[in-house]
């Protein structure tokens, strides 16, 4: 049968045009559909705009913490409308990059929101394609909880186009988007409240990290309510919002944002005319390094298909699907060692095993734990903590796990997660020169483990 396509790809966010790339160079005729900007969550309502907005959230504290050097400024001001177009601009930038990387490639792109026909043939608009292969790359959207009033508040996409910045902000979950956000807003001035249900922040994440990042948003004038979660939304006369809460007490605040999590984009896709198979939730089942669906020729990668939502795992599935696919290549992605980092306030960074995580999988371990303040603060003035961790296998002096809260902690995990990939001991560690004075040095300067707390 003659196709219109080697592959159609719905998508066009970062593991849809990874894919897409590396087929096009191939060899493999390629047709990718997006309805939205190119670059899908992570360049639009994601990452890039997001680390933006920390750096820009991040000033007001440089020039307060600038005095204690011998600096001295007038007191800034920030406007929120600038950075929004500033960011807007950049944003822009990047959309035309994306679409100059999928046409260098001969990939044909097709403007509109792509519908399944049957398990070969999608719809966009009123035109039809066939492809011999289809990948789904449809990636997540913010979701709002079932809760009385609960469209009265914003989720995280909202937030890039804000008209104006609220006085007054409630955000409702303590996650990557909600911890994120609570430093971005904080630091710009806006009265900032953080309600989480569960007993931490960061669910999931090594406790130390947990405990620490709380204790150090709260220092910074966040208030983190734990344990608290909301049960009903109104608004007032005055345009403000009551927040009512499960300890029977209320909030006023100028805005709510939910954090509460994400869901796939499934719901339009019609998967059912090719008979494709998802979970409960939505997510799209998939089997093997190839990422193939119960149909043979249909494939899915990306945070639609229930892995890690972070965008370096999209871009390795739809590179690797790629190369197995058009290439000879038999890549597979590793997630057993997963680096990732919290752009909260200060910084998260972390990759392999969580201290309970060993503990609970068996591994007998010794755990390396240093707290010190940096020696920039030594001179602000100010009370902030770094947090540095280190889980070692003593069966065999691995280390499984590496943990940082403070400044500049996702660059500083990357250089171990690629030690961790290399199977590096904890003498290892221990025999590498440190660069001085830095706070890096301390994950090869820790000598003695922690006792139990």
């Amino acid at each position: 049968m003659s196709y219109d396509a080697d592959l159609f790809v719905i998508g066009a966010g970062s593991g849809g045009v990874r894919a897409a790339r590396f087929a096009g160079s191939l060899g493999a005729k390629v047709i990718v559909a997006e309805a939205g900007p190119m670059g899908g969550t992570c360049v639009n309502v994601g990452c890039v705009p997001k680390k933006l907005m920390v750096y820009a959230s991040e000033y007001g504290d440089v020039v307060e913490d600038s005095k204690g050097f011998g600096w001295s400024f007038t007191k800034p001001t920030f406007d929120w409308s600038a950075l929004i177009a500033n960011k807007d601009r950049e944003i822009s930038r990047l959309n035309s990059i994306y679409q100059h990387l999928l046409e260098r490639t001969g990939v044909q792109v097709v403007r509109g929101f792509a519908t399944f026909v049957d398990e070969h043939t999608v719809k966009v608009g009123d035109k039809t394609y066939t492809a011999e292969r289809i990948l789904i790359a449809t990636g997540g959207q913010p979701i709002r909880p079932p809760i009385p009033g609960a469209e009265l508040g914003l989720v995280s996409d909202d937030l890039f186009s804000l008209a104006k910045l609220p006085k007054r902000i409630a955000i409702v979950g303590g996650g990557y988007i909600g911890v994120e956000f609570a430093g971005i807003l904080n630091g710009m001035g806006v009265q900032t409240v953080v309600l989480q249900r569960s007993a931490h922040v960061l669910r999931g994440f090594d406790a130390d990290i947990q405990v620490t990042l709380r204790e150090e948003m709260r220092k910074k004038g966040i208030d983190v309510r734990v344990e608290t979660s909301v049960i009903h939304v109104m608004k007032n006369d005055d345009g403000t919002l009551c927040v009512d809460l499960d300890d029977k007490t209320q909030l006023t605040t100028d805005c709510l944002m939910w954090a509460t999590g994400r869901a796939p984009n499934t719901a339009k896709l019609n998967l059912a005319a090719a008979g494709v198979k998802m979970r409960a939730n939505g997510s799209i089942i998939v089997e093997g390094d190839d990422f193939q669906t119960n149909i043979p020729h249909i494939h899915a990668v990306g945070d639609v298909i229930g892995t890690p939502e972070l965008t370096p795992v999209a871009l390795e599935q739809g590179m690797a699907f790629a190369k197995r696919m058009y290439g000879a290549a038999q890549d597979t992605v590793d997630l057993t060692i997963l680096p990732t980092a919290v752009f909260s306030q200060p910084n998260v960074g972390t990759v392999g095993l969580t201290e309970q995580q060993a503990r609970t999988a068996g591994h007998d371990i010794e755990a390396y734990r240093s707290r010190f303040r940096g020696m920039r603060h030594t001179m602000t003035g100010r009370e902030e903590k770094t947090m540095m961790k280190l889980i070692v296998d003593k069966a065999n002096d691995r280390v499984i796990g590496c943990h940082m809260v403070g400044p500049d902690a996702g660059e500083i995990i990357q250089g171990l997660a690629v030690a961790m990939h290399a199977g590096a001991t904890k003498a290892m560690f221990d025999a590498t020169i440190g660069v001085h004075p830095t706070a890096a040095e301390e994950f090869v300067t820790m000598r003695h483990p922690v006792t139990e707390d």
